[in-house]
């Protein structure tokens, strides 16, 4: 996990032989190490903060008698991985479920967008898991009423896990599922809605425009955004197209388990300025955890 982007920091820390750290010596290392996270596909202005916050950290920085270099570095990039993962906002969805159920104003209801592949379905299923070990009555929406299967495999889902799907025919308004969804959940005291939706290509303006409008029906309280950490620079192309064109509040991130790079995982926070919620980190309906920057930052400084 994160191999390459470890890699590149360490090697980094290990060019930097000088005692004093003056812009002179530092110039070409972190050209270098620019161009290195460019390659392994962190975001250009991703890239571009990190070694404009290390210049800063590092010139003119004594290493006094007993420190080590590497330590020095360390610290910072620490600091500097920190800050690229801090967002003005925090979302804890049980507290969101919480506040309403003590309100009498359930169900909360999550809104999933994503383009096909990236593990949308899958995560569904993951969290209706863990909403139902909460104790937590969930209710899953089939909105995806065009891709052909989509509606077997949310449903295989809700099969597998004892939960409840509200489905319509393929070629059903995707709006009026998610409606009825909602409506139903309210009706028979379910505490959480998650809906499903088609896999939109972010350069299709019309199939944009109705998952616009599933968003407007439905009106949820948390619309999520569903990445595949192993998409690279396509992550963060499809997630800028998908907040500037729908909106959303959240991420999930998934496949992080098999991201070698790394890149897109440390650049999608910000360049979005939306949290990071959880990350699917394997296959099994156990397998997504909250988002901790601590663990994440552990993994890529090593």
């Amino acid at each position: 996990m994160f191999d390459k982007i470890r890699d590149v920091l360490h090697k980094f820390g290990e060019s930097i032989t000088t005692k004093t750290l003056d812009e002179t010596d530092l110039s070409d290392n972190l050209s270098q190490l620019e161009l290195n996270l460019i390659e392994n596909e962190v975001a250009v202005e991703v890239a571009n903060y990190i070694v404009t916050s290390l210049k800063e950290k590092l010139v003119g920085r004594k290493v006094e008698r007993g420190q080590k270099i590497d330590t020095i570095i360390d610290d910072a990039l620490k600091d500097i991985l920190k800050t690229l993962f801090s967002t003005t906002t925090s979302i804890d969805l049980f507290s969101i479920i919480e506040t309403k159920k003590h309100a009498g104003s359930s169900p909360t209801t999550v809104l999933f967008l994503g383009i096909n592949g990236t593990g949308k379905t899958t995560s569904i299923a993951k969290l209706s898991s863990m909403l139902k070990r909460k104790g937590y009555i969930v209710l899953m929406a089939a909105s995806d009423t065009y891709r052909a299967g989509a509606i077997e495999q949310l449903e295989i889902h809700s099969q597998r896990l004892g939960i409840r799907i509200l489905k319509q025919r393929y070629g059903s308004d995707p709006a009026a599922v998610a409606r009825d969804a909602k409506t139903y959940a309210l009706q028979h005291g379910y505490d959480v809605v998650l809906i499903d939706t088609a896999g939109r290509m972010q350069t299709s303006t019309n199939l944009m425009e109705e998952l616009a409008k599933i968003k407007r029906v439905s009106n949820p309280d948390l619309t999520v955004f569903v990445g595949d950490a192993l998409a690279g620079n396509d992550l963060i192309y499809q997630a800028r197209e998908f907040l500037e064109k729908v909106g959303f509040d959240a991420i999930i991130l998934t496949k992080t388990d098999a991201d070698v790079k790394g890149g897109a995982s440390i650049s999608v926070t910000y360049v979005t300025k939306r949290p990071i919620m959880y990350i699917g980190n394997g296959q099994d309906y156990g397998d997504l955890i909250p988002f901790d920057p601590d663990w994440i930052i552990s993994k890529i400084l090593g």
